[in-house]
């Protein structure tokens, strides 16, 4: 006979969990190390704001589904989602995805986050209005990249990289939703 060793009541961590918030602490750490050693990295109290807001808000949004879901395919799908969200964010806020971050074209890739936000609410959350609803924001973020062909091709082909990621979790979703 097995007992359980933890108290009623009581949770118990993941290491997923842990090694999650570990690297959330460790992206915020490292601009702070790098400010030590080189004047390339140069961030003020309000960066340092900014990127605990956005990666903290990204873990968050992790758990709740985490916690919510028990079905792995629609975390995965969900994961992939915010990923996509958190790095054109990131991307537009640090360098630009299309010239540099002063590009008003940049602004674009912002509305396909309120794509995948209206979609995902009209969906109810649920797989198969979600897949729907990320394969529109994988197929805008590519609109969107194709035309800034002509301004900055590296930029335009480095952002459908990004699209293929709402594409991944439109395809997770769509599986999720078979279950």
């Amino acid at each position: 006979m097995t007992t359980d060793t933890h108290p009623i009541g009581a949770r118990r961590t993941s290491p997923w969990r842990i090694a999650g918030w570990g690297l959330a602490a460790t992206l915020l750490l490292l601009p702070a190390v790098a400010m030590q050693f080189t004047a390339e990295v140069n961030w003020t109290a309000g960066d340092f704001v900014f990127a605990a807001v956005l990666i903290g808000g990204s873990g968050l949004l992790l758990e709740l589904i985490a916690r919510r879901s028990p079905d792995n395919a629609y975390r995965a799908a969900a994961g992939f989602a915010l990923l996509a969200a958190f790095l054109t964010i990131w991307a537009n806020g640090a360098v630009g995805m299309i010239g540099d971050e002063d590009n008003p074209y940049n602004l674009l890739f912002l509305g396909v986050l309120v794509v995948a936000l209206l979609g995902a609410v009209l969906a109810r959350f649920r797989p198969r209005g979600m897949a729907l609803a990320m394969a529109a924001s994988g197929i805008v973020y590519a609109g969107i990249a194709l035309g800034g062909l002509a301004t900055d091709p590296r930029g335009a082909v480095f952002s459908l990289g990004f699209a293929t990621l709402w594409l991944l979790s439109a395809a997770l979703f769509r599986t999720s939703g078979r279950a």
